[in-house]
């Protein structure tokens, strides 16, 4: 549980498992993103390494937001 004593939480990295885990969704929803484009933004550490911040996910879930069915997300 995140605890606002520590000033990193949201600038940390965290892998793809821990991401999915924070935004609800599934580590293949999340390679999916990543490929065809629509995800949260990444940081590709290496050839099979990928990691993320909070910051990035909070953000991504924040662009989503909507009043309404009609309203296009931003």
């Amino acid at each position: 549980m995140q605890t606002q004593r520590d000033p990193d939480y949201y600038d940390r990295l965290i892998d793809e498992k821990e991401a999915a885990n924070y935004l609800c969704y599934s580590v293949r929803a999340l390679q999916n993103w990543r490929v065809r484009g629509g995800g949260p933004l990444f940081i590709k550490v290496s050839g099979r390494s990928v990691r993320y911040t909070r910051r990035d996910l909070q953000e991504w879930i924040n662009a989503k937001r909507v009043a309404n069915t009609t309203t296009e997300p931003s």
